[in-house]
């Protein structure tokens, strides 16, 4: 196939339907288009649109075995090569509105050297970069390139949030330095946001080292070392979060600590008021009973002398505490 109609990529709520020009821009595609396949076409697609979704299902232009895995089938970040061609899943950060970042976003792509089809359900933003690129005359050349650049700014945004989530830790760690406990689920949404990303960003960085090793007429050397760097960096971004897991695992032991110093020590100064104050109970309990002979029930100032007698042991008992350093 070295042309493409130009009414076989036409899609009606495509999201994006472009030709890369080969010099950093990219060229609209009309109906009446013949197009030649010197350089790759994009359609970037909404998989929950029905006329995007029809021409998934119908188009002689895609391998029927990466159908179903561009409609939105496959989650996990995995790479299968098809013969000239990549079938990708990859994990993007969800900046989208009313989302938290850990609640990735797929995104899955079918890239060869004469089409890239992308669909997506949910807004991925490092498409949005690209294509301001291509449109700003400075994007990739190739589908070589644009693969790179794609991966390059879905690793951006991960390093972002990486780097929040590491600022984060450091704060609680200041807090916790200052015997003040987080408030209460942060720091276990932090941890499950650390373990989400380690989760899919592991699989993310082999898919881009195994795109870096393979050998293929569209991708050259330069891309090729450019996907091997972003694969390193993301593997840096990797240990930062094993680094994170660890720190949030001691954050929440010394959490639990300063818990149980805290109830020790209430429990403590309880015990110490109980002991001053027992002797005192004994006696008020002693003479409080209804029976003859109780001493100085008849003397006037009976009841002055035996709160004078109360304060006294009460003192008393807490000097002796004092001096043997239990207050």
């Amino acid at each position: 196939m070295n042309v493409i109609e130009g009414k076989a990529l036409k899609v009606s709520d495509a999201i994006i339907s472009c030709q890369l020009d080969g010099k950093g821009g990219v060229i609209a595609i009309e109906d009446k288009d013949v197009i030649n396949c010197e350089q790759p076409c994009w359609l970037h697609l909404n998989y929950t649109q029905r006329q995007s979704a029809e021409w998934l299902q119908n188009t002689p232009l895609i391998p029927d075995s990466v159908r179903d895995a561009l409609a939105g089938d496959s989650m996990r970040p995995r790479v299968t090569r098809l013969g000239d061609g990549f079938m990708i899943v990859l994990r993007s950060v969800n900046h989208n509105a009313d989302s938290r970042p850990d609640q990735l976003v797929a995104m899955r792509v079918f890239i060869n050297d004469k089409l890239i089809v992308s669909t997506r359900r949910r807004k991925v933003y490092a498409i949005d970069e690209v294509l301001a690129d291509l449109q700003n005359g400075n994007g990739p050349v190739d589908g070589g390139s644009w693969l790179v650049d794609v991966c390059d700014a879905l690793t951006d945004h991960a390093s972002e949030f990486i780097e929040e989530m590491h600022d984060k830790i450091i704060e609680l760690e200041d807090a916790l330095m200052d015997q003040q406990v987080p408030a209460r689920g942060e720091l276990a949404l932090l941890r499950k946001q650390l373990i989400v990303m380690r989760r899919y960003m592991a699989p993310q960085r082999d898919v881009y080292a195994r795109l870096a090793s393979e050998k293929l007429p569209w991708m050259n050397d330069d891309d090729r070392r450019r996907m091997q760097d972003v694969a390193d960096r993301l593997g840096r971004g990797l240990d930062d979060l094993n680094a994170g897991v660890a720190r949030t695992g001691i954050l929440a032991d010394e959490v639990a600590s300063l818990l149980a110093e805290s109830m020790n020590r209430r429990t403590y100064t309880m015990s110490l008021m109980a002991m001053i104050f027992l002797p005192a109970t004994f006696l008020t309990g002693l003479f409080g009973v209804n029976l003859g002979g109780i001493p100085g029930g008849s003397w006037p100032l009976g009841f002055t002398a035996f709160c004078v007698l109360l304060l006294a042991m009460v003192v008393g008992v807490a000097l002796w505490l004092k001096r043997r350093k239990w207050l």
